[in-house]
């Protein structure tokens, strides 16, 4: 009774507003929150200067960039915005793709069962610098001169934050491999600390000179006539066809990559319809199958059919039903997803309707954890039969009987699970890509999930930009997903996934979050959080989360056994009370316990009953807000 009155009291106080670790930020006119501090001040700089939404998102986008927030201008960039004036949600798509040269065939023939994770070879083509020139040209208002100048301020030289610094220091063997990534980064070479001190100003020549040269296209464009949309897709063109394209490219040859300049020049942009499902009166969007991002929506879509409030927040109940309702769904990940623009075609109809939901949700034990969780079988669901079905019982799954047994499930590598006194595993935890999100009185929102080019990084001859290290979310064995197997022009399967929320018609809420595989876990229970225990936006970003691990790794090793799931390991806050620990142990978990078990949270959520917003930025890490 004791246990039964504590946990009624812990659950029911989130019905007030609580006291948080970090104040939730409040403002009437804009927000702005992403992972660095100085690239939220780039935001509001752009913001006070007139800009709206996604001039300020541009910015912060381009300062994290230049300051290797895990990120670089190699990088990708996947965002939604809502467009106040069609009153719709759009998706943009600039995620990079697979080189000339990138076949199952290649990386098999060098010994290895997935993409390598670091260098060249780990590429694929540059997103990010798309990504900004088409949202800025398309929906901003500003000039990318304008928009690029606070990166510009930082690549001249910044004071570099210990995090950063560090990070270099932990990769400087690798960083040692690559010629120009060692002229960058190890700025005291021959010292026993090579890279730069926390607050030494660290300066990036080549970057500033490349993001110069887009500058100059630009202002050429428009002293020649051209409009500004035209004027920034001229700095495009430069970026991707020009003298920028030339030496990015051999510079990536040089040091083994496989990237053409035929690559470049073909890759684009492309704007997208999100996916969307409802719950409970709220819209959500998610990118398309190229993302993660439809896991979230299938998992909702699950757990509409059960009474997760009544549950009571992190009881082993809930805990046991969340987990569940996120194996399956991943499990549908690891097997169907893929890039959306190349052949088969994802069964995603199947996977987001209501009525293949309610089928597995009525998988789902509830007595006790299921470690043969697999695909299930969505094409009835299109009227189809599945191409799939003899692929899927090859390897141990059988999609009428939940209870079959995996065909294999090496173990996976332990380091993911590692102690919090770990300091690889802090970092890894604390990191991972950043967020970006961003609001305006006009209407327009964005949240943004961009990536790639992470330290230790290869950076591109003397363009100063990282190349992505994105080609490791791809697989070369069609048994483990035959819609994701590398392909030259092909989009790798990412974890990158930004989030937004409707309801009546209106945004509700702008979210996102940094990590890998636990982006759409801790986003998940994120919007569970505000939406069925009524916490605020700051509360519900700095609550405690659980992770699976039952899923194939996007990021890791080579091997086959560093990726395989991990049935039944759950990642618990340390806070969580001793008779959950023990009734979930009672069900078949494998427990670990930290003081951390989501990677930073940043979100806006919309008070219009005040006419006003609140932002939402993790208490840990270096993820910033600023808002008027």
């Amino acid at each position: 009774m004791k246990k039964l009155l504590i946990a009624s009291l812990f659950i029911s106080s989130f019905t007030f507003a609580q006291q948080t670790q970090k104040p939730p930020l409040h403002g009437k006119n804009w927000m702005a929150i992403t992972g660095k501090p100085l690239a939220a001040t780039a935001g509001s700089m752009i913001f006070q200067k007139g800009g709206n939404a996604v001039d300020a998102s541009c910015a912060m986008l381009a300062a994290t960039c230049t300051m290797w927030d895990v990120l670089s201008w190699g990088g990708e960039t996947q965002a939604l915005i809502y467009n106040p004036k069609t009153k719709k949600v759009i998706a943009i798509n600039a995620m990079g793709v697979a080189p000339t040269g990138a076949t199952p065939e290649f990386f098999k023939s060098k010994g290895m069962n997935f993409p390598p994770q670091y260098g060249p070879l780990a590429a694929t083509t540059p997103g990010t610098p798309g990504g900004i020139c088409y949202m800025l040209a398309e929906y901003g208002t500003m000039s990318l001169k304008e928009v690029l100048a606070p990166a510009m301020d930082l690549a001249a030289g910044y004071p570099i934050e210990a995090q950063t610094a560090n990070s270099i220091e932990r990769g400087k063997d690798q960083i040692k491999q690559w010629p120009y990534s060692k002229q960058v980064f190890l700025t005291h070479a021959g010292e026993k600390r090579e890279a730069p001190e926390a607050g030494e100003i660290f300066v990036q020549k080549d970057l500033l000179n490349t993001l110069s040269k887009m500058v100059e296209a630009e202002q050429s464009a428009l002293k020649a006539g051209k409009n500004r949309k035209e004027a920034i897709y001229a700095a495009y063109d430069r970026f991707y066809k020009g003298d920028i394209a030339d030496e990015f490219v051999r510079g990536a040859q040089e040091q083994g990559g496989l990237i053409t300049k035929a690559d470049l020049a073909n890759w684009k942009p492309i704007e997208e319809e999100p996916l969307q499902t409802n719950y409970k009166g709220i819209d959500v969007y998610k990118l398309k199958q190229w993302t993660q991002g439809p896991v979230l929506l299938q998992a909702l879509n699950i757990l509409e059919n059960f009474d997760l409030k009544n549950m009571g927040y992190n009881s082993a109940k809930y805990i046991h039903t969340i987990y569940q309702a996120m194996n399956l769904s991943f499990a549908d990940r690891d097997f169907y997803y893929g890039d959306s623009y190349a052949a088969p075609d994802e069964p995603m109809k199947g996977l987001l309707s209501k009525a293949y939901a309610k089928q597995r949700a009525s998988q789902i034990r509830m007595d006790r954890n299921d470690a043969n969780a697999g695909p299930g079988d969505p094409y009835p669901f299109e009227g189809k039969t599945n191409p799939y079905i003899n692929l899927l019982k090859s390897r141990g799954y059988d999609v009428k009987d939940t209870s079959s047994k995996r065909g294999f499930a090496p173990t996976h590598d332990q380091r993911q699970m590692a102690s919090i006194t770990d300091t690889e595993y802090k970092d890894a935890l604390w990191m991972g890509t950043t967020s970006v999100e961003a609001a305006d009185k006009e209407g327009w929102v964005v949240s943004i999930t961009p990536s790639g080019g992470w330290l230790p990084a290869c950076i591109a001859g003397k363009t100063g930009v990282g190349m992505s290290q994105r080609m490791q979310s791809f697989v070369l064995d069609s048994t483990i997903n035959p819609f994701n197997v590398v392909a030259p022009g092909k989009r790798p399967r990412v974890t990158l996934t930004p989030s937004m929320a409707l309801k009546d018609g209106k945004p509700w809420l702008s979210f996102a979050v940094q990590g890998g595989d636990t982006q759409d876990q801790n986003l998940l229970q994120f919007f569970l959080n505000m939406v069925e225990f009524g916490m605020t936006v700051q509360e519900a970003s700095e609550a405690a989360n659980i992770n699976t691990n039952q899923l194939w790794l996007s990021l890791g090793g080579n091997k086959t056994a560093d990726r395989a799931p991990r049935a039944g390991n759950l990642l618990l806050h340390s806070n969580t009370p001793d008779w959950v620990r023990k009734e979930l142990r009672s069900m078949g978990y494998t427990l670990s316990f930290e003081d951390r078990t989501s990677g930073p949270i940043n979100a806006i959520w919309f008070d219009w009953k005040h006419g006003s917003f609140w932002g939402g930025s993790s208490n840990h890490g270096e993820d910033y807000g600023i808002g008027w």
